[in-house]
């Protein structure tokens, strides 16, 4: 790499790279608390509109599945209008939503503000991460990713815990419409911190060159393991929490809201992990964290086994950082293996990777309702055992 072209890179410790890592980090932020924020609020929504615990999960389900769908077009779009518009309308539409479901009068017409919302949240992910593989030094990439993955924790933690309290004190809707406008603020500095583009290149929007880079992704085995890996270890994340919040709340713990959601603070685990994953992939290869990490989510299922509030946390915890780490390896690795269309390569990652939310997301409730907490945890180790197997083949 040439001195002229270092230069245009974002890198590590320069100011440049500062302004892009926070106004990253709070849009990633404020992506994960709006999509996240009804997670603790399921027994809520169980118990006002008379749904079950399965339907229940439907309003991040729909969401999810809606984000996953959408972020197949999301980074063809920004590919035409570029990376930074299309993140800022992003956060504007997803904010100007949330406060729209908090004040609608019923069930289904939540749900359909909630679709609309994971439609609209799709503009950041895909694009967040094509914008690193992109303008981002490869030696500060881990770093950066890891900064960004970190903030969509502490936004995913924070969204939690915030609807959780404030649901206990006043209640829900008043919960999603403050998250809303925490989505509306991150636009704004969004749009004011992150540096532009310099080394995109616009290419016009086609359903035949989306096609094409889609088929060369697919083509290339490290990527469709990595697409796998995103599937399995989201939906395992998404199903734990989803229910833990019900085991919470029923014998032998029977914890308040505010008590249950304040569960989501070992985001914190991950919020840390996230850099410090990064930083030992750089330093001992892609593959070989990328299974130290997945056999420690493994692990740490067998931790939550016993009906101990404890050993649930200490099991939670230790998986929360599995997960990070798991994510931030393989969403770098997907931008450094793509030569080529990285949008799509991140789109079709995430695509995975929500469409694992939402389908086990709801499949969960199935085992939840049939065979209580310890089906659960066989649904989410069997995941996390594939997703061990194939982590060991990429290592390879």
């Amino acid at each position: 790499m040439t001195g002229s072209e270092e230069s245009e890179f974002l890198i590590a410790g320069t100011p440049a790279f500062r302004r892009a890592r926070w106004a990253l980090a709070a849009a990633g932020f404020s992506t994960f608390a709006t999509l996240w924020c009804v997670q603790p609020l399921m027994p809520e929504f169980a118990a006002e509109f008379g749904v079950s615990p399965a339907q229940s999960a439907l309003a991040l389900s729909l969401p999810t599945g809606m984000l996953a769908v959408a972020l197949l077009v999301a980074g063809a779009v920004s590919d035409s209008l570029g990376r930074k518009a299309v993140m800022v309308a992003s956060l504007l539409a997803s904010g100007a939503l949330g406060v729209v479901g908090a004040l609608v009068p019923g069930w289904h017409a939540l749900l359909a503000v909630r679709a609309l919302e994971g439609a609209a949240l799709a503009g950041l992910p895909a694009v967040a991460m094509a914008y690193i593989g992109e303008e981002v030094e490869p030696r500060s990439t881990g770093l950066m990713m890891g900064l960004y993955i970190g903030g969509t924790a502490l936004g995913g933690m924070c969204g939690r815990v915030l609807t959780a309290l404030v649901a206990d004190v006043a209640n829900w809707r008043v919960a999603m419409a403050a998250v809303g406008v925490l989505g509306l603020a991150a636009a704004g500095w969004l749009w004011a911190g992150l540096p532009a583009s310099r080394r995109f290149v616009r290419r016009p929007a086609g359903l035949g060159g989306l096609a094409a880079a889609w088929r060369g992704h697919l083509a290339d085995p490290t990527l469709r393991g990595l697409f796998a890996v995103g599937f399995l270890i989201m939906g395992a994340f998404i199903t734990l929490y989803n229910y833990v919040g019900f085991r919470f709340a029923a014998p032998p713990f029977e914890l308040r809201p505010a008590v249950a959601g304040a569960v989501f603070l070992v985001y914190v685990a991950g919020a840390v992990a996230s850099p410090w994953f990064g930083a030992r992939a750089a330093k001992h290869g892609n593959g070989r964290v990328l299974l130290a990490a997945a056999l420690l989510s493994v692990a740490s299922v067998a931790l939550m086994l016993p009906a101990s509030l404890p050993a649930v946390v200490a099991g939670l915890t230790l998986f929360t950082v599995a997960f990070f780490g798991v994510h931030t390896i393989a969403s770098g690795w997907i931008g450094q293996r793509a030569r080529t269309a990285r949008a799509q390569a991140s789109a079709i990652y995430l695509f995975c990777y929500y469409m694992g939310a939402t389908l086990t997301g709801y499949a969960g409730g199935w085992f939840w309702t049939g065979m209580g907490w310890g089906g659960v945890t066989a649904l989410v180790g069997a995941m996390l055992g594939a997703a061990a197997l194939i982590a060991l083949r990429l290592n390879r």
